[in-house]
């Protein structure tokens, strides 16, 4: 029985149509690809009302006009590109694919953040505290933020075509952006893996660009506050958290992007304007408002609520980081005796420790980590809660998806995982 069942798999085409659309399909996707970059300039407005852009629409569409903004965003993303290619580092494997394959990756986050620190290092000392393109960056924050929009666009375009253009071996698609809408199809990402030669675009997006670019943004404000606003006497301490707490996340991120192989973003979902925007403008954009919020307001929060706020950040991160270890563990056959359901697929479905508790526990500590960030502004504005209420709905969003993928995957299997597993995210509540 399996070994027909294998062979029947194996008889279907390799990119079959999309027939199940998500976000609202053609409709969500168009009005979400006008709406959120919309929202990201309007928001980083609410924070810092007095932030330079030019207000014409066509100014940031002529690289001739605007090539002062442009060419320091190309600079970025291109050596940044070009770093990833020549760094040393270790090579791995995807997930296997339709075609039976798994792609290299190359593995090499601790070179380029090395890289960075000494960098900024030797800005520091070379221009003695004046690092010129942290002001930069902070006071073309919009209109960077502008151009990054464009850019994502260019880029997910780029992908989309490149998807109908190859030679020789057709490249896997995404199993959700093949259903010839092409505004859909354009929105959720067409091709799977979308490369240049061994340049990955898709794990270069979403972990380079965009997190380096927020933790320099954070940086910016914390430079502007200490240097411009108190003229290297103090520093706000709520901002000095925010930037250590988030460069900690970003740098642990990036230093451990082989666990990105087997996530949704990279195994499964297309590199599309969703992608694209949500990396590259998204992430750096609006992740940063706590950090523009206080650069322009002195909210101190004193020693008390310092603890609290790290020790619910750490709590977070022990309970994402230690759940995420023991997944990968038990994938490698390193925790045999933790509880599991055998599959008819062969595979192993873990509802042991923290796997026991919910189907996600890993989300509810990356959210309880979200929730510390906008802490950090206090009460003092609902804006800056964007971030963790934004989360809460994509973690929300995630599960769905993961749910419905994993009842057509493992049928009867997964009826009884839930039944050992009840809950969905946060244990006894969700």
């Amino acid at each position: 029985m399996a070994r027909a069942k294998n062979v029947a798999e194996k008889k279907q085409p390799l990119n079959p149509k999309t027939t199940k659309f998500e976000f609202g399909g053609f409709f969500g996707a168009l009005f979400l690809s006008l709406f959120l970059p919309v929202f990201t300039v309007f928001i980083n407005l609410q924070l810092t009302p007095d932030a330079k852009f030019s207000t014409d629409p066509f100014y940031y569409l002529n690289p001739c006009r605007s090539a002062g903004i442009w060419i320091p965003y190309l600079c970025w993303f291109g050596g940044l590109a070009v770093f990833d290619i020549i760094l040393p580092g270790k090579t791995m494997f995807g997930t296997l694919l339709r075609d039976d394959t798994k792609l290299k990756y190359k593995i090499n986050g601790i070179s380029n953040s090395f890289l960075l620190i000494l960098i900024l290092g030797l800005r520091w000392q070379i221009t003695e505290g004046a690092m010129p393109e942290l002001v930069f960056l902070y006071e073309h924050h919009v209109e960077l933020n502008i151009i990054s929009v464009l850019f994502a666009f260019y880029l997910a375009t780029y992908c989309y075509l490149k998807s109908f253009i190859y030679i020789g071996k057709e490249p896997i698609l995404a199993l959700g952006g093949n259903s010839s809408n092409v505004i859909y199809d354009w929105f959720i990402g067409r091709e799977l893996n979308p490369r240049i030669g061994c340049f990955d675009i898709k794990l270069f997006c979403e972990l380079r660009p965009g997190m380096l670019l927020w933790l320099l943004i954070n940086l910016s404000c914390l430079h502007h506050n200490y240097v411009v606003v108190n003229q290297f006497q103090s520093v706000n301490d709520a901002l000095l958290l925010i930037n250590i707490l988030q460069g900690f996340y970003i740098f642990d991120g990036v230093l451990n992007e082989e666990g990105l192989l087997t996530m949704m973003d990279i195994a499964t979902d297309g590199f599309g304007f969703m992608l694209s925007f949500g990396d590259l403008t998204f992430v750096p954009f609006t992740f940063c408002l706590q950090a523009r919020f206080l650069s322009v307001n002195a909210n101190k929060l004193g020693q008390n609520k310092v603890i609290f706020i790290t020790s619910l950040m750490a709590l977070g991160y022990y309970i994402f980081h230690s759940a995420n270890k023991q997944k990968s563990d038990f994938k490698q056959g390193k925790l045999p005796n933790l509880k599991s359901i055998q599959t008819k697929r062969g595979t192993k479905l873990l509802c042991d420790s923290w796997w026991g508790m919910s189907q996600h526990i890993n989300y509810m500590g990356d959210w309880l980590i979200s929730l510390s960030w906008c802490l950090t502004t206090w009460f003092v504005t609902p804006l800056t809660y964007h971030y963790s209420a934004y989360f809460a709905i994509l973690l929300f969003h995630r599960q769905k998806r993961d749910e419905e993928k994993c009842s057509e995957k493992y049928g009867d299997d997964w009826v009884t995982y839930q039944k050992k597993v009840p809950y969905k995210i946060i244990p006894y509540v969700y």
